[in-house]
């Protein structure tokens, strides 16, 4: 009988940018209860980079396809952030309720330990920064291979600031592409998902004269933001912060939210600009292309997310909070230059990130037939 079932290899070699991965890792320790899978897409630019994700999955078919789905963007990611590494991403697959661990995690520390480099983790969803101190007790002293550690560790701590503030610069850039100034002063902006990242994001725009309408599910995120910024209005659901009389959608929870039924309702609000902080924001690529046609400016979610990734990578040099967000602030002028690429060339603006991602990529990769010497 023959397996019908998708194959490893054909899924990691097939022919769109969630393929060519040069490394999928599968992770197991029967103590601990370990199960995670570890995906290097690129090391083209450097070392990969990219966080680990706590979930529970339904299978391991679903926690395959998100990891290399994750990994692949993380390597646009890096290189739209100018920075020196190449994309990686790991799933833990797990309730991190109810099964993460000390031992779990220093497991996993040990198989990051394995690749010698080739993979340097930090936080995602599940994750926190006291988990990157635990993993990290497994690495070499001197091998600085696990990122987005507490302060106590040396590390940089909470990335949602740097994270908001890059979406913060994209929405400046949207801004003036749509209005001419880049500012949001007087925008009314709809943010979806005030977690760490869409908290924070509210303040910044407030602070810039915006008028804020939030939403979450979780009600302990809806009584902080109302405790915080008492200014910003609050409505029920995403479905009635769409019908809020918006300027800039700003979906800043888990992946997917910008579907073929979201797409209708921005259209139906006469929203003009999508930018946002969650990762992975479109359900499908056709999405992209009914944006487009609607005339509504989408901000590619791997380019204004980028703070939190330049925070950690800023970290494995001796953080500089004051460099890293220098480097951040440069998320304003890439949206700009993926605007007008995307209108010179008659593409959408994710076409024209994904153009410049691989332009740098394919630059920098071909200095590696340069001999150094011994």
């Amino acid at each position: 009988m023959t397996d019908q079932s998708p194959l490893v290899f054909s899924r990691i070699n097939g022919p769109d940018q969630q393929s060519g991965h040069e490394q999928v890792v599968f992770c197991q320790d029967r103590a601990s209860g370990l199960r995670a899978i570890i995906a290097i897409h690129s090391t083209a630019l450097g070392p990969a980079l990219g966080g680990t994700r706590f979930y529970p999955y339904t299978s391991e078919h679903e926690a395959l396809e998100d990891v290399l789905h994750l990994s692949a963007g993380m390597t646009y990611k890096n290189a739209l952030a100018g920075l020196d590494h190449g994309g990686g991403k790991a799933v833990i697959i797990a309730d991190p309720e109810l099964h993460k661990s000390e031992v779990l995690l220093r497991a996993y520390g040990r198989f990051v330990a394995s690749l010698h480099g080739r993979y340097i983790t930090a936080c995602d969803v599940g994750t926190y920064v006291e988990d990157m101190d635990v993993v990290a007790r497994e690495c070499p002293p001197g091998r600085n291979w696990v990122t987005g550690r507490s302060p106590a560790e040396g590390g940089a701590g909470d990335s949602s600031v740097l994270t908001s503030y890059g979406v913060f610069q994209g929405m400046r850039a949207c801004a003036e592409r749509l209005w001419g100034e880049p500012s949001l002063a007087g925008r009314r902006v709809g943010i979806a998902g005030v977690g760490k990242v869409g908290s924070k994001l509210t303040g910044l725009l407030l602070d810039d004269g915006a008028d804020v309408v939030v939403t979450d599910v979780a009600e302990a995120a809806i009584e902080h933001v109302r405790r915080t910024h008492p200014q910003a209005d609050v409505v029920d659901d995403v479905e009635t912060l769409l019908t809020a009389g918006i300027d800039v959608y700003s979906p800043c929870a888990l992946g997917g939210a910008l579907t073929d039924d979201t797409t209708a309702a921005l259209v139906s609000g006469n929203v003009r600009a999508v930018c946002g902080g969650a990762n992975n924001q479109l359900e499908h690529p056709g999405v992209e292309k009914l944006l487009d046609d609607a005339g509504i400016l989408y901000a590619p979610d791997y380019v204004v997310n980028s703070g939190g990734v330049i925070q950690v990578a800023d970290e494995l040099h001796g953080f500089s909070f004051e460099r890293a967000k220098a480097k951040a602030t440069k998320i304003y002028d890439t949206t700009r230059k993926i605007f007008a690429l995307a209108h010179d060339e008659g593409v959408s603006p994710a076409t024209a990130a994904d153009r410049i991602a691989e332009h740098r990529i394919a630059e920098v990769s071909r200095l590696q037939s340069l001999y150094l010497g011994k």
